[in-house]
């Protein structure tokens, strides 16, 4: 397994598209995965066939731990084996004799709890929303109530085994149930043993269930742990955006005149507008650690990118020392490395970045709350451009584009009046921004 980047300690393996018996050749992909937010696929260094897969899918793995033995058949592979604390008997019968006899000892102890547990017995409502909480199965729990229901009591009193650190990820993030003992050593409860929990179904089909995947649960966690933890306030203001629209149309036209080789877009003026103005304010540009501020010397500027597998926010490190066009391609590169797939884990770290962007102009979207990707001290939302009456001298009143700018800050760390103070900064550098091609 791979090591995509310093920060990644483990990765999860999302499919494989070899198996065991399966000939491969140089360049084929053996199997794709994950880490937190973005996956990759690994290709075959060698030609040969797949003698042993030490893993299943959804599991979580070590990096730089063996996942797969290709070679001749016939060989022997039991030497490349992971130790039994961190692999899991492989479905396809290929797994070293260690884990086949751990394998058996599990399967031969009686999970906890389940000699006493009625099969079908009732749940109560109160013991069923509980067990969800604690993610824990409520029908392998022994019921302590009429008829051998299963009450709140008993899913407080049922101790399951520990779940690993995947496991716990998924569980938390709600939707899943750990059971009583997982099938990993020692019954430790592994990812791939939690199961969808599934509410009761309408006979009509009013609904479907789908299952989230690993990266919307991550997703999910992330933004609520966001919101828990942190005292979150939005404030809106309108840039006049006479200014950006020259500077682009300024732009392209160097960029067809052969004059530059950025297509410099609207959002990429607004970042650099940005980045001037937290260079003014640097407690805006700045990590609230509850107790304590972490307050940034550089601009590490977050940006919003949405893509098919979900929102990723990669880092732009030291912006400030970045011409427009350097910034432009910067922003364009990382946005296409997470569309692919490829993106350095480390600059998706919600720690990379020192203050993030997330622009919705394109969507038509004119203001909106977003949600800081803690433990930065805020986040920048850009709207789309709309025309706005506005005084332009002599008593006359006309239409000028504005553009709409929605900060949201922690209010632990910044109070009101800097934090639109500093909004109002990003609207002067916007409307006075001067910058030469």
């Amino acid at each position: 397994m791979p090591r995509q980047g310093q920060s990644v300690e483990s990765c999860i393996v999302t499919e494989f598209k070899k198996k065991v018996g399966d000939k491969v050749a140089v360049g084929d992909v053996l199997f794709s995965y994950e880490t937190d937010k973005a996956s990759f696929d690994e290709e075959s260094k060698v030609e040969g066939t797949v003698l042993a897969c030490f893993y299943s899918e959804n599991d979580e793995i070590p990096c730089l731990s063996n996942v797969m033995v290709i070679g001749e058949p016939g060989e022997s592979f039991e030497e490349f084996a992971p130790s039994s604390e961190s692999a899991a008997p492989s479905p396809s019968g290929t797994e070293p004799a260690q884990a086949v006899e751990e394998a058996q000892v599990d399967a031969a102890e009686p999970e906890f709890g389940a000699a006493a547990a009625v099969p079908g017995a009732p749940v109560s409502p109160r013991a069923r929303k509980l067990a969800r909480e604690k993610g824990i199965d409520p029908e392998l729990v022994a019921g302590s109530g009429p008829g051998g229901r299963v009450i709140a009591r008993d899913i407080e009193a049922a101790q399951g085994a520990p779940l690993s650190g995947l496991a716990k990820s998924i569980a938390g993030a709600g939707g899943w149930q750990a059971p009583l003992r997982g099938s990993g050593p020692g019954g430790m409860v592994k990812g791939s043993d939690l199961k969808e929990w599934t509410p009761a179904q309408t006979t009509d089909g009013d609904f479907t269930v789908e299952k989230m995947s690993n990266m919307r649960k991550l997703i999910a966690k992330s933004m609520f742990n966001s919101l828990q933890n942190s005292a979150q306030l939005t404030h809106m203001l309108g840039a006049d955006a006479r200014t950006i629209q020259a500077l682009r149309k300024k732009a392209k036209r160097a960029l067809e005149e052969g004059k530059i080789d950025a297509n410099i877009t609207i959002n990429d003026f607004v970042c650099y507008a940005v980045i001037k103005a937290l260079q003014k304010f640097p407690k805006v540009n700045s990590h609230c650690l509850g107790d304590s501020m972490r307050i940034f010397n550089t601009v590490n500027l977050g940006c919003a990118v949405d893509t098919e597998r979900g929102l990723m926010v990669p880092c732009i490190p030291h912006a400030e020392k970045l011409d427009i066009i350097a910034l432009s391609k910067a922003l364009k590169k990382v946005a296409d490395d997470c569309k692919k797939g490829s993106i350095n884990p480390d600059l998706l770290s919600s720690e990379a970045a020192s203050f993030t962007v997330s622009n919705l102009g394109g969507f038509g979207v004119e203001w909106f709350t977003p949600v800081i990707n803690i433990p930065q001290s805020g986040i920048l939302g850009v709207g789309t451009i709309v025309p706005r009456p506005k005084d332009i001298g002599g008593g006359v009143i006309a239409f000028v584009p504005y553009l709409g700018l929605s900060l949201t800050y922690d209010h632990r760390a910044l109070d009101g009046g800097e934090a639109t103070r500093f909004l109002k900064q990003v609207a002067v550098e916007i409307e006075t921004l001067d910058v030469e091609f």
